[in-house]
């Protein structure tokens, strides 16, 4: 059951609408189910001489609150149309009353027996959804509050999915980025786009962000990735930044104006108070995974060092000795102290994202739909930033210094799909973690992202030993810029796994 908030201006032209015909005559026997009066059926509206429904009268009553109130809100029309998914059964008008009431509760625009709340009506036309109209003005002539009203409403369609045995959908936790919009969407087809500006950027500054161990490193990055960047500095200290927002060069308003997105708009952890926590926390975990790796961390280096070609390999191996690591730690804790592997979890989207740039560039590639599907899995609930562990602060450090390769050379194919093959495994030990503590589409987000992973090396092994035999290029199905050897092994994919259900962990790949 999904529920989508609107505020308007006009309560009148909201009903004439929803008691009217519809676009497409899509609107059939539109009624009341529920109200703030205990009898909805005496304040349905009346058939004019014309046989149309006058919603005057009711139009009136909804408004007589706002009439009275010192200072109504410049839109007062909270409008919320609740819809249950296409495969549920057909509900009663009873069974629709009831969710109707629990959301004017639940939102404290008309709580139960509180005769002074908001003046309220749910709308039926159809079979699969109601229409909520409530006027954002208490009968008592307090202010009506709407704060957390989404959260709310989502709060009560899971509760009305588990009283009616409805089709269960994901819970407003906001692990999911914000979503492109229709026009969005349109507008990247308009122009000849591959995806949203919005999809773009936030997969840019996630990928920023994994490579970055201080403020200026991150934006700097940003601004190197081809973005613009506007910073946002503190009313009080000019050298303070309190915030950012980036664009996409050509992305623009009707009016030629670039259209910037704050850190915030784009996912819950990627605003400045949450990254500038992590920057705080610092990447000095690397001295746990080798020498040259925690000297290199440790004092946090420019991002435009040059390594070594014996210091490149030593960024992979302990790239993938770590990975492997948090693999364990992830499966242990998720017995133990699941929340104790929040950090983790968040930390392997990181690694992710850098090992998924270094490797495929920003033409993409399997590496970079892997990380974009695991990205729901990395992040706390409600946007909270988990409190940072040895092992997630270890992992961090190596995402870093992997971003700091710049790119996979050939000579280094071997190595990287070591790493990959342990990331595929860490992801899935994530998936069990999600599943453990009740969180299905992270769950099944994290063990999309292993199998895409493990389809890797898999697939690089077997188009290698196919290569050997003379059957076929030794570059089928592989990140880009990568040539197999014959040497590799990796998780091979197994099928049928089911999302949310925890699942033998894959085979790990020894550095």
């Amino acid at each position: 059951m999904i529920g989508k908030v609107m505020r308007g201006r006009r309560v009148g032209g909201l009903l004439r609408y929803l008691y009217g015909p519809g676009k497409a005559n899509e609107h059939v026997e539109p009624h009341l189910v529920a109200s703030w009066d205990d009898n909805p059926a005496g304040l349905e509206p009346a058939t004019d001489a014309d046989g149309r429904l006058d919603v005057r009268t009711l139009s009136r009553l909804l408004e007589q609150p706002l009439s009275a109130a010192v200072r109504p809100p410049d839109r007062p029309v909270w409008h919320c149309a609740v819809r249950t998914a296409p495969s549920d059964r057909r509900l009663s008008d009873e069974e629709w009353r009831v969710v109707a009431r629990d959301i004017v509760a639940r939102t404290g625009l008309a709580p139960d027996g509180d005769d002074g709340g908001c003046r309220w009506v749910a709308v039926r036309h159809a079979d699969d959804h109601i229409h909520l109209v409530v006027t954002l003005a208490r009968q008592d002539s307090a202010p009506a509050r709407t704060s957390n009203d989404f959260y709310r409403v989502g709060e009560a369609c899971r509760a009305a999915e588990a009283q009616l045995g409805l089709t269960r959908t994901a819970p407003r936790d906001r692990t999911a980025p914000h979503r492109p919009t229709r026009a969005e969407t349109e507008k990247a087809v308009r122009s000849g786009r591959r995806e949203p500006a919005r999809v773009t950027l936030q997969r840019e500054v996630r990928t920023a962000a994994a490579g970055a161990a201080t403020a200026d490193e991150f934006l700097s990055r940003l601004a190197d990735a081809g973005l613009l960047v506007r910073p946002r500095f503190s009313d009080h200290d000019a050298d303070v930044v309190t915030g950012y927002s980036v664009a996409l060069p050509g992305d623009r308003t009707g009016d030629g104006r670039s259209v910037w997105f704050g850190g915030g708009r784009l996912a819950a952890d990627l605003s400045w108070p949450k990254l500038a926590r992590r920057w705080a926390v610092g990447h000095d975990g690397g001295h746990a995974f080798g020498h040259t790796t925690g000297r290199l961390a440790g004092p946090r280096t420019g991002r435009r060092v040059r390594l070594t070609g014996q210091e490149r390999a030593s960024v992979w191996r302990d790239a993938a000795t770590a990975a492997a690591g948090a693999a364990h730690e992830v499966r242990r804790l998720s017995a133990t102290d699941p929340a104790a592997a929040s950090d983790i979890a968040y930390a392997a989207g990181r690694a992710l994202a850098a090992t998924a740039r270094v490797v495929e560039g920003r033409t993409g590639g399997p590496l970079t739909a892997a990380a974009d599907q695991y990205d729901r899995a990395a992040r706390e609930l409600h946007g909270r930033i988990p409190a940072a562990t040895p092992t997630g602060t270890g992992l961090r450090a190596v995402a870093r210094l992997v971003a700091l390769t710049g790119r996979a050379a050939r000579d280094e194919t071997t190595q990287v799909l070591a790493l990959i093959a342990n990331l595929a495994d860490l992801a899935d030990a994530v998936a069990e973690l999600r599943a453990v503590q009740q969180r299905t589409a992270q769950s099944a987000a994290a063990r999309g992202a292993a199998d895409q992973l493990a389809a890797v090396p898999a697939a690089a092994s077997v188009a290698a030993r196919a290569a050997a035999r003379g059957r076929g290029p030794a570059t089928t199905a592989t990140p880009s810029g990568l040539v197999h050897s014959p040497a590799v092994r990796g998780p091979v994919h197994r099928p049928g796994l089911q999302p949310g259900r925890p699942q033998p962990p894959r085979r790990r790949v020894q550095p």
